[in-house]
């Protein structure tokens, strides 16, 4: 097994109105704690990896109660950096039907947003470690955020270690002047591994859209489309050995379908197709499908259908979590894989 993998961004303090509740009607929040790379490290730590966290939070009781909710989910968290004035949060409006989701982000001038090139020991963080992951929220909250990957990502490429992004395009951070193509173009050349949703490929790298509009588990993809947006990726991308594609169909915000791509050596494959008929919370969905191909490239090396198979196990088991993370086990995961999803009592 691998030794170590970390996983570099910001985490923050959600807050949510209970109950399906519009903003306007919460009386009360649900305070958890999440964010992308932080998502990633507690799935890795509920498969059994030796997952490490990198971000940083300032030195006060909020952060204090953040450090000690990652420990709890066996996230090493002894190289997050200390400083800066408060913890990034954001405000969650669960969406019901046909009512969308909202985000609020509550994130300028976090510690992580005023993070500089520095203030991270990355040779310290990286020893012993042989996977480097970061996503794009990391490089859209602020240029020093950017630089500081940047900077996390050159030492782990001079180290030797296996380098992920997910490309995570989020439209509402980009307010500092740059556009994701400026900033992440450079950053994703260090990729062996690239995750991303259709838009996101076609926003950070401009690769057009095939679709996704599946409303029944029966439909077939269209794999010829899918297998030309990974030759246009690693045309892009030299380095990338893996690429993976996460394909949504929203019906209504609480039914969805999902399915999963990944194009590696010139071949595709293709998971199944899930059927999700009441979404709990599809928050770290993408997320959970990063920690679970992650776990499954390191735990079935050489079978890419078989870790795509558990990344979309994972996948679809965090529709059902409430909160970012998804705190399901392998034996779940692989428990949905085998084909039980029929949702009886465990005796």
């Amino acid at each position: 097994m691998i030794n170590k993998i970390v996983t570099f961004g910001e985490v923050l303090l959600r807050l949510t109105p209970p109950n399906y509740l519009k903003f306007s009607q919460a009386k009360e929040f649900v305070a958890t704690y999440g964010g992308s790379e932080a998502n990633v490290a507690v799935s890795l730590a509920q498969f059994g990896l030796n997952s490490k966290f990198v971000t940083r939070l300032p030195q006060n009781d909020i952060a204090d109660a953040c450090i000690k909710e990652l420990r709890s989910h066996n996230v090493s968290t002894d190289c997050i950096a200390r400083g800066g004035d408060r913890v990034g949060i954001y405000f969650l409006e669960n969406g019901a039907v046909a009512r969308q989701s909202k985000v609020v982000y509550d994130r300028a001038g976090s510690s992580f947003c005023t993070l500089q090139p520095g203030m991270i020991d990355w040779k310290e963080v990286l020893k012993d470690a042989q996977w480097f992951h970061w996503s794009g929220v990391a490089a859209a909250v602020s240029q020093g955020a950017a630089d500081a990957c940047m900077e996390g990502i050159k030492v782990a490429d001079s180290m030797g270690l296996t380098i992920s992004c997910d490309l995570n395009y989020r439209k509402n951070l980009w307010n500092y002047g740059k556009t994701p193509d400026d900033v992440m173009l450079p950053m994703v050349q260090y990729s062996d591994v690239i995750f991303g949703s259709e838009p996101e490929y076609e926003k950070v790298l401009g690769i057009s859209k095939v679709g996704f509009k599946a409303i029944s588990v029966n439909e077939q993809l269209n794999e010829d489309g899918f297998r030309a947006v990974g030759e246009q990726v690693v045309a892009k991308v030299p380095r990338c050995k893996k690429m993976f594609l996460e394909l949504r169909n929203s019906i209504n915000a609480n039914h969805n379908t999902i399915a999963g791509v990944v194009y590696s050596d010139n071949t595709l494959k293709c998971s199944k197709i899930y059927d999700i008929t009441h979404n709990v919370d599809r928050v770290g969905v993408g997320d959970a499908f990063c920690g679970g191909m992650i776990y499954g490239l390191v735990a079935y090396p050489g079978d890419d259908q078989k870790a795509l198979d558990f990344a979309m196990a994972a996948s679809c088991l965090k529709n059902t979590i409430y909160g970012d993370f998804n705190l399901v086990n392998t034996a779940e995961v692989e428990n949905l894989m085998g084909g039980d999803g029929s949702g009886r009592v465990s005796r």
